[in-house]
């Protein structure tokens, strides 16, 4: 896989989720990253007419560039631009860990990604948005960050429906629970852990309050946006949800 331009491009009706990149694969050697990423194809190939990606295709040619260079073209949910992955790793960004849902695809493994088949439209729906830390609270000790985090996923994987979080938050009262954290103030992605429980000294298993749906949805980057800048219409009211 080598560098390239991106380009903008409308989004993709259905593409290759990246769930995980495995450490020291040739993945992980590019600047490819976990859950904004999706791939749509790899270059040379009919994308332009069809405009979908083929799981069965792409795992063919994978196998058959075992020990080549290969050009994927994956399109990302920020910039809403399809690009050819660059080496130049910017930044470390954290690995979702395998999903369990059964249409995770596993392949193609010569590349060392966990993808799934998905809508990209649809894919970026389901984050929860941290409106308020209560003091004290585990999700203090786990170190969320009210209005520049969201939490994107979990050890098991993603989440597909609003109540999802919430029935993984219940059962996981008094254990370990590992979530994935997206920080909009440094583009980067984190693993979290919080422990739920109901002694802590305040309301609910987290004392945490999230807000979920089109308001909450996590925010285009600007091009000029600085580091550690509060996203733009963040603290609008909206209706929330209690942990």
């Amino acid at each position: 896989m080598g560098a390239g331009q991106s380009t903008a491009s409308q989004i993709p009706p259905r593409a290759l989720h990246v769930l995980r990149v495995t450490p020291s694969s040739p993945a992980s050697q590019t600047n490819i990253e976990p859950y904004f990423d999706f791939v749509v194809g790899y270059k040379g190939d009919s994308l332009a007419s069809h405009n979908t990606v083929d799981a069965s295709e792409l795992e063919r040619i994978v196998e058959s560039h075992e020990g080549r260079t290969l050009n994927l073209l994956v399109w990302n949910s920020k910039s809403q631009e399809t690009r050819v992955p660059s080496r130049d790793w910017s930044s470390p960004q954290a690995s979702l860990p395998d999903p369990k849902e059964p249409e995770a695809e596993r392949k193609p493994s010569l590349l060392g990604l966990s993808m799934r088949m998905c809508e990209p439209e649809f894919a970026m729906d389901n984050v929860w948005h941290v409106l308020d830390v209560l003091e004290g609270s585990p999700a203090e000790s786990a170190g969320l960050v009210p209005y520049g985090d969201w939490i994107i996923g979990w050890s098991g994987g993603v989440l597909s429906a609003e109540g999802d979080f919430y029935d993984v938050v219940e059962a996981h009262i008094d254990k370990p629970l590992r979530v994935y954290v997206y920080s909009y103030d440094f583009d980067t992605i984190r693993e979290v852990v919080l422990i739920p429980n109901r002694h802590w000294g305040g309301e609910g298993l987290l004392g945490c309050v999230f807000g979920f749906g089109l308001l909450h949805r996590i925010p285009p980057l600007p091009a000029d946006r600085e580091p550690g800048a509060i996203p733009r219409g963040s603290r609008t009211p909206a209706p929330d949800m209690p942990d």
